[in-house]
């Protein structure tokens, strides 16, 4: 009777174990989560990484010398177009604007005298009184006093026009930085920007791409409308992904031979926000010079096939996946892997649509191996998660 216990203890300790080591114990081929690979619609994204830039960009100078006087702007603030900003003594200039009047009027009044002189002369050849050298004569004067009056009031609106330069004003609306003088110093042509303004609303984002992903990009969207067919969206470096998207306005020309890459530029909108900054008034979230991670998407969605990432293997000959094949063995089938969506993967090449993908357990699966498909567990609902923008592996 000993011996038969002793030959039953196998048996028994296999019907008391636990129900995994039963399940995938050698008696029996291991059991495997698995999902029906599908095609689903997937919005086409490349990513980047690119800088803001402003549209307009200008800097402050002044066009005449004189004291500055005032400082009409806070700095940091955003101006209108045609605002003044600076404002240089006025005296010197208005003295020089009276001095150029009084020189138009004295020209008046020797075109004047020329004038008459020239009408004397003229009625004296008439009765035989006079010569027509003084005809000449006095013609020769009155042209000349002409073209003196014509000097005299160009120096006027000269006068006139550097007066007016003493107030400088911004040329487009935009945001404003640090000046560089403070009221009381000598400004003048050469003094170097007084500060500089650039433009907030809409920037521009210049981003480039090497040379194979640009023909990337043409080939996808050639038939498709070309730039017209894809958006941009923008990552900040906080990680949120900005509000508004953008359009291609430019495609550069020619190749940068130094990086071999092709400059791209999209324009995008960049409003108030509705929260206060550390100023008190609203800001905008774009600054110009900042980094950002770009994403070219597609505006209509393309039908792909979307799979778990985890059951993605990978070895010498590349990203390869288990499926389920007949007599329930499992079947290594090589695959091309696309762009990344949060925790799935598309598969651009190997999988049509339709095949059994073991997604759990694929660690314990061998080529060849029978196996005993079951429905893979849904993926946990991570509260608060939002989806990720697709991204090129």
């Amino acid at each position: 009777m000993l011996r038969a216990l002793i030959a039953a203890l196998p048996l028994l300790l296999l019907l008391s174990a636990p129900p995994a080591l039963a399940q995938f114990g050698p008696q029996g081929p291991p059991a495997v989560g698995v999902i029906t690979a599908e095609k689903r619609p997937v919005t086409e994204t490349t990513e980047f990484i690119g800088r803001v830039e402003a549209i307009d960009r200008v800097d402050l100078r002044a066009r005449v010398t004189g004291f500055m006087e005032e400082r009409l702007f806070r700095e940091g603030q955003e101006v209108t177009a045609g605002q003044p900003l600076f404002r240089l003594e006025r005296p010197p200039f208005e003295a020089q604007v009276a001095q150029a009047q009084a020189q138009v009027a004295a020209a008046e009044a020797e075109l004047n005298n020329a004038t008459i002189a020239l009408n004397r002369a003229r009625e004296l050849v008439r009765s035989q009184a006079g010569t027509q050298a003084r005809v000449d004569d006095a013609t020769a004067a009155q042209r000349t006093a002409q073209a003196q009056l014509l000097g005299a009031q160009a120096q006027l609106r000269v006068a006139q026009i550097n007066l007016g330069y003493t107030e400088i004003a911004g040329p487009f609306a935009g945001k404003i930085g640090r000046s560089n003088f403070s009221p009381g110093a000598v400004v003048g042509p050469d003094s170097g920007p007084l500060a500089t303004i650039v433009s907030q609303d809409p920037m521009r984002v210049a981003f480039p791409v090497s040379l194979r992903a640009g023909t990337e990009l043409r080939d996808r969207y050639e038939g498709r409308g070309g730039a017209q067919a894809v958006v941009v969206r923008i990552r900040l470096a906080n990680g949120h992904i900005f509000g508004e998207a953008g359009r291609i306005e430019f495609i550069d020309t020619q190749v940068n031979r130094d990086t071999d890459t092709l400059l791209i530029r999209a324009r995008i909108a960049n409003p108030l926000r509705t929260d206060q900054g550390p100023t008190g008034e609203p800001e905008r979230q774009l600054i110009d010079g900042m980094f950002v991670t770009v994403f070219v998407e597609g505006v209509e969605p393309v039908q792909a096939v979307v799979i778990p990432r985890a059951a993605v293997l990978q070895d010498q000959g590349g990203n390869f996946v288990f499926t389920v094949g007949a007599e329930n063995r499992a079947q290594r089938t090589g695959v091309t892997l696309g762009r990344s969506l949060a925790d799935q993967v598309v598969i651009e090449a190997g999988l049509s649509g339709g095949e059994t993908v073991i997604t759990e357990g694929v660690q314990r699966v061998r080529p060849g191996q029978p196996v005993q498909p079951n429905p893979a567990s849904p993926p946990p609902v991570r509260e608060g998660a939002s989806p990720a923008p697709a991204q090129r592996n």
